[in-house]
């Protein structure tokens, strides 16, 4: 993995052909323009519409009438989108599981996001990892619905996974969840995740690749998955009633441990677990039953039916980020002690931190000073290993690899002051006006150009807020005004101490 240092559709075609038979003209014309343009659109990536008919009506007007009024039966929702993160939904044949989904879109119907990250686990292709659908879009009755590509690929790069053709193909459980989005979202974009053989680690990746690019974002989590199979009435209640206590209560490593022993009856499970990390991560935490019902509803069957929830996951309060002051001065004494053996000995110190708290992965930055003056300043933005590892990395090239200055000696040592900046995620905004001086730090970015400030700079230099971005500009090697002309804007917070 490399790592940053920084110094401081097809139902249209068929309606034209239609009324163009009605009136008897250019029949081989239309046919030859839809052949053109089917050649077309599969280069783009269209996932044409496999399960309508079978699991869903694929006559439009007809499946829009449904989702209508299965979406007006499952009634107002008692719950807020405010601070909502992710939903879960079933994805059955609409006669058996589409009333219980209506309640999940119920509660979003109307809202904006700008896209929707529908997760599932393969269901006719067995692969390890997971699969992003990088771009194009997914065609139901209702026509396509684009694939947002600058998230798909973000995704891709933060979780490592790939795009495997053969998992989205045929599989059912991410188009059935297609037609709802386009009737309460249709403004929304998708990008279409598709889960692997369910592994622990992959779980964690998900999680940790939502942490990473989905804050700052409008964007909406959505779990495709069913719960217990085939059991007898009696025992699905009680077995989907122990899951759906693991997920209100929050119990990843538990999850996560059934998971690995291959014994959550939740056929999603790898996302929803993936989705609690998330959401957990961000802060406190809570997720709410909207609806659970079951197969035999809609069958009369009760020896053998298929479970269905609908829930959604909350952040209530967001995160504040803090250390303790006894996790603050281990990390000072870290970064000394990592100093002190490389100048030394030429070595990295190997560290095993006391505290919990600084096993999480954190970007961070490390700022020496002898005498008042700067002596070295080198960090990593990305979270990308756990924050005593980085600390100690960080004091090592701020030491040693500025190439503004000359390596520490041992002489030195004695003499150097040490302030330790650890980083909130970067989130992109689109309005300059929310960077808060004393608070923010900046990153500017054009094509290959990148400039970062710390929150402290401006303050120690008394800054303004436009002088704040200029200066950040320039330190990219970009036009001072930048910032008003395309580059985009990052903004961090760092809790900063010595």
């Amino acid at each position: 993995m490399a790592v940053a240092i920084w110094r401081q559709g097809n139902y249209i075609l068929s309606e034209h052909n239609i009324k163009m038979k009605k009136i008897g003209k250019n029949l081989s014309l239309i046919c030859f323009l839809g052949i053109l343009c089917a050649a077309w659109l599969w280069p783009q990536g269209i996932r044409k519409a496999v399960w309508a008919g079978k699991f869903y009506d694929a006559r439009p007007e007809v499946l829009s009438q449904q989702l209508d009024m299965m979406l007006e039966q499952a009634g107002a929702s008692p719950f807020s989108v405010k601070n909502l993160r992710a939903l879960i939904a079933p994805h059955a044949g609409y006669i058996y599981s589409g009333p219980v989904a209506a309640h999940a879109y119920r509660l979003v119907q109307g809202q904006t996001y700008d896209s929707v990250i529908v997760v599932s686990v393969s269901h006719s292709h067995g692969f390890s990892g997971g699969s992003v659908y990088p771009k194009g879009g997914y065609q139901t009755p209702l026509g396509v619905i684009e694939v947002d590509e600058t998230l798909a690929q973000e995704l891709m790069r933060a979780s490592g996974f790939n795009y495997v053709p053969a998992a989205h193909t045929k599989d059912h459980t991410i188009e059935v969840q297609i037609p709802f989005i386009q009737k309460t979202l249709p403004k929304s974009k998708i990008v279409p995740i598709m889960m692997g053989i369910p592994q622990t680690d992959n779980v964690r990746r998900l999680a940790k690749a939502f942490a990473k690019v989905l804050p700052g974002k409008n964007a909406l989590i959505l779990i495709s998955s069913d719960m217990s199979h085939y059991l007898t009435k009696k025992d699905a209640q009680a077995l989907d009633a122990n899951t759906i206590e693991l997920l209100a209560a929050l119990d990843c490593e538990r999850l996560l441990k059934k998971i690995e022993d291959q014994d959550l009856p939740m056929c999603g499970g790898a996302g929803a677990t993936a989705a609690l990390l998330y959401a957990q991560g961000q802060g406190r935490t809570s997720l709410k039953v909207l609806h659970y019902a079951d197969s035999s509803v809609a069958s009369g069957d009760e020896s053998r039916v298929v479970g269905y929830l609908a829930a959604a996951v909350y952040v209530e309060k967001e995160k504040e980020f803090s250390l303790s002051r006894e996790e603050k001065q281990e990390l000072l004494q870290i970064a000394r002690s990592a100093i002190e053996t490389f100048v030394r000995n030429n070595q990295v110190l190997e560290t095993k931190p006391k505290h919990p708290a600084l096993l999480s992965p954190t970007g961070a930055f490390v700022t020496l000073k002898k005498n008042g003056q700067l002596r070295g300043c080198i960090g990593f933005v990305e979270p990308v290993a756990p924050l005593h590892q980085t600390v100690a990395m960080a004091a090592i090239y701020a030491a040693c690899k500025d190439a503004r200055f000359q390596p520490v000696t041992s002489r030195e040592l004695k003499n150097l002051e040490i302030e330790i900046s650890v980083l909130t995620p970067a989130r992109q905004i689109s309005n300059p006006e929310r960077v808060r001086i004393g608070k923010h730090g900046l990153i500017i970015t054009q094509d290959s150009h990148r400039g970062l400030l710390l929150p402290q700079v401006p303050v120690e230099n008394g800054w303004s807020r436009q002088t704040f971005l200029q200066q950040a500009c320039l330190k990219a090697g970009l036009p001072k005004d930048a910032w008003k002309s395309g580059a985009q804007i990052m903004i961090f917070e760092a809790l900063v101490f010595h």
